[in-house]
């Protein structure tokens, strides 16, 4: 019966060794961790369905933007930009893919002069550009963020 308590005593006293150590401060793993990330590249592109079985970063990113410049072309080609306004071949439009997947369009216009001609193509491109497809936001670090970047839409003059 000692021999079973002078046991469990060193077993005790053994295993209190565990907890010896300095608990790590909570704000310095924070802040550590904090540096660890690269805060100026998200961890995940947004997406569209089309591109959901692409497992590769830089594929699915790629996959995404020909999706979008597609789509985007598609919705303008309904329209009669190209032959109303034939100096435009192809316009850059400023996409932000907010966190809660909602869509913003800025078509940077190439037309120089007159702002009512500005104005109308303006009107006439945000027109078109509704009814997408669900996108989801790009990710950091597993929580949705808001991005934005630059497309080129080439204008389908053949219509």
């Amino acid at each position: 019966m000692k021999k079973i308590a002078a046991l469990s005593i060193l077993v005790f006293f053994s295993s209190c060794r565990f907890f010896d150590g300095q608990v790590p401060n909570e704000e310095e793993l924070l802040q550590k961790r904090l540096k660890e990330i690269n805060w100026k590249e998200v961890s995940s592109y947004p997406t569209i369905a089309e591109c959901d079985a692409i497992i590769d970063k830089q594929m699915k990113k790629d996959c995404f933007f020909a999706q979008m410049v597609l789509l985007i072309q598609q919705k303008l080609d309904l329209d009669t930009i190209g032959l109303l306004y034939p100096e435009m071949d192809t316009i850059q439009f400023k996409v932000t893919v907010f966190s809660n997947s909602s869509l913003k369009f800025e078509p940077q216009i190439p037309i120089d002069g007159a702002d009512l001609t500005r104005i109308k193509v303006d009107s006439i491109i945000r027109a078109r550009l509704v009814d997408f497809p669900k996108i989801e936001p790009a990710q950091k670090e597993g929580v949705p963020v808001t991005t934005q970047f630059l497309l080129p839409v080439i204008i389908d003059m053949t219509k």
